[in-house]
């Protein structure tokens, strides 16, 4: 596990101000915050921090006065070189040099390990993602979710939380009675039926194949029995199929589930009647129209939310729950009766309307807000030899994920569609992704790591019979390459932070093409295996080894390979 430099170098600075002050160097004070930086000039050093300007009003003394004293105070540590005040009122740090080149070393000794951190202590968090209608196969929208949570989730372990991934599963309601009658209609064509299709449809090809193979498998069984049965029968079949179908494009994602949660199971086990009664008693719902409303707008919103329909709109008693109701109970089951320290849903952009009335419902029932964190991501637009690919879930045209993943890979699905922020729209160049060039960043940086594998196989066979050092000595490692290659490999668990504090995973594909960026000039300007140099070469052997798997955890939170050849 790694503690981060950072927060040590704060520690420091905390302990040289209490010195200064017990010996009235400095007047008594509340301490602000203490952030350290990356100063934007390299040459300023590795961190900087404006302490003294900081606390300057409070202590009544000029900022450089107060930098030089905190100095002055400083107590020794074996990671820090050169530490200095710059106007007006700076303190840098620069690593010492020793200890970076000691890094490489506890790098590899450390292992999958390194650059985990300790900051979740154990506390439950659980990332519900996916969790689209299933009424077809997954969509490259639907990508982009599942890739954002299931990254999320691989960034909040490596930080020392205890997580959950979970796919909500919408099988009720008048969406899946509507599926069922589609594929009733679809099996009935199929065998030569002519059943016109009812008013309200899902189109698409999937489900023609899906009546087709209903066809096969129970020939003309369920045209024979009652309607309704058939329906309803041939419906949940069909749910469970479409699952099953993204259950195997989750598995060639390298995406896996530790619970699909059945939204018919808040209505089934009698938890929605609970939480419902518990709103009533707490006077938060009113009737309305004939429906029941949420009186959201005592907790801030603008309007109330329906969370019953009116008998006279959706005549079928199970049709009438929205899905603002499924919500309240279904926060409710994540934060108290599975006791999860935190909740964090990813949804598409399509729901702003529906962030809002979950947390104002997480409120109304007693719960804390900031406990549930509800991520937004924009759609995805598919490019293809400069032509957009353009598709519509709702008219049954939209792209399918696993048709995707056969044209350009999973790695190459996973990492293009993590490339931008959550709130930006997402282009996906396929011809980019399938070209091998430097152009395409996912080649880039996995050949780094291919290229690496090949630098250790040939040095191998090249220094077979040169007896290299037993224990090599990376206090070689001065070369200014050298030590930025193990500066920019002690930046992940920094991003790693970052990615989590943020909720922002897109932060792993940009540290990825920085390493190996890092890495390729390191060695255009290192010559790393050389039989004159036996020393040296093993020094720099070791930094490539360690290098290549500070890279291939990159590429494992990601959810990617690590080739060892392309």
């Amino acid at each position: 596990m790694t503690v981060l430099v950072r927060d040590q170098i704060a520690d420091l600075l905390r302990a040289a101000v209490q010195a200064a002050q017990a010996d009235q160097s400095l007047p008594e004070l509340a301490l602000p915050p203490i952030d350290l930086a990356r100063p934007k000039v390299a040459a300023h050093g590795d961190y900087s921090s404006n302490l003294g300007m900081a606390v300057a009003k409070t202590a009544k003394l000029a900022p450089m006065q107060i930098a030089n004293l905190i100095i002055a105070h400083l107590p020794a540590a074996d990671f820090l070189g050169k530490v200095e005040a710059a106007a007006p009122g700076y303190i840098n740090f620069t690593l010492a040099e020793p200890w970076l080149a000691a890094q490489v070393t506890r790098i590899l000794e450390e292992g999958p390990s390194w650059a985990h951190l300790t900051i979740g202590h154990g506390k439950r968090v659980q990332v519900e993602h996916g969790s689209a209608n299933p009424t077809g196969p997954l969509t490259i929208g639907s990508g982009r979710n599942v890739i954002i949570g299931d990254t999320l989730a691989n960034l909040f372990e490596a930080c020392g939380y205890d997580v959950q991934r979970e796919y909500y599963v919408n099988d009720v309601g008048s969406k899946v009675r509507k599926f069922g009658e589609t594929v009733y209609v679809r099996y009935a064509q199929a065998l030569g039926v002519d059943e016109p299709l009812p008013q309200e449809f899902y189109p698409g090809d999937f489900l023609v194949e899906l009546g087709k193979d209903f066809a096969h498998e129970y020939g003309d069984k369920y045209v024979k029995a009652p309607r309704a049965g058939a329906v309803q029968t041939l419906g949940e079949v069909g749910t469970q199929r479409v699952l099953d179908h993204v259950k195997q494009t989750c598995e060639r994602m390298n995406i896996h589930y530790d619970r699909w949660y059945s939204e018919r199971s808040l209505y089934d086990s009698g938890l929605f009647a609970q939480v419902y009664q518990m709103l009533e008693e707490k006077k938060l719902l009113l009737e309305k129209d004939g429906a029941i409303w949420f009186a959201s707008s005592d907790l801030g919103e603008d309007n109330e939310a329906v969370i019953i329909r009116s008998p006279q709109i959706i005549p079928n008693p199970e049709d009438r729950p929205t899905y603002f109701a499924s919500d309240i109970a279904y926060v409710w089951d994540k934060l108290v009766l599975r006791g999860f320290d935190r909740a964090i849903y990813v949804w598409g952009a399509d729901h702003h309307g529906d962030k809002p009335r979950v947390l104002a419902a997480a409120k109304a029932l007693g719960l804390d807000p900031a406990r549930v964190s509800i991520l937004l991501y924009q759609h995805v637009t598919l490019m293809k030899d400069g032509v957009e690919q353009k598709g519509s879930k709702s008219a049954g045209t939209a792209v399918a994920l696993h048709e995707v993943i056969n044209e350009v890979g999973m790695d190459a699905v996973r990492f293009m569609l993590l490339t931008r922020t959550i709130d930006s729209k997402l282009l996906f160049d396929l011809s980019l992704a399938k070209e091998q060039s430097d152009k395409n960043p996912v080649y880039y940086v996995q050949y780094a790591h291919a290229r690496i594998a090949s630098i250790l196989r040939k040095a191998s066979e090249v220094l077979g019979a040169v007896e290299l050092p037993e224990v090599p000595n990376v206090q070689l490692l001065t070369h200014p390459a050298e030590l930025a290659l193990i500066r920019k490999m002690l930046e992940l668990p920094v991003i790693i932070e970052q990615a989590v504090r943020d909720l922002a995973p897109h932060h792993l594909t940009y540290y990825a093409q920085d390493l190996a960026s890092t890495f390729s000039i390191f060695y255009r300007d290192c010559k790393v295996v050389d039989a004159e140099a036996p020393a040296l070469t093993a020094a720099r052997l070791m930094l490539c080894r360690s290098a290549k798997s500070v890279l291939a955890h990159t590429l494992e939170l990601m959810g990617m390979t690590t080739p060892e050849s392309m």
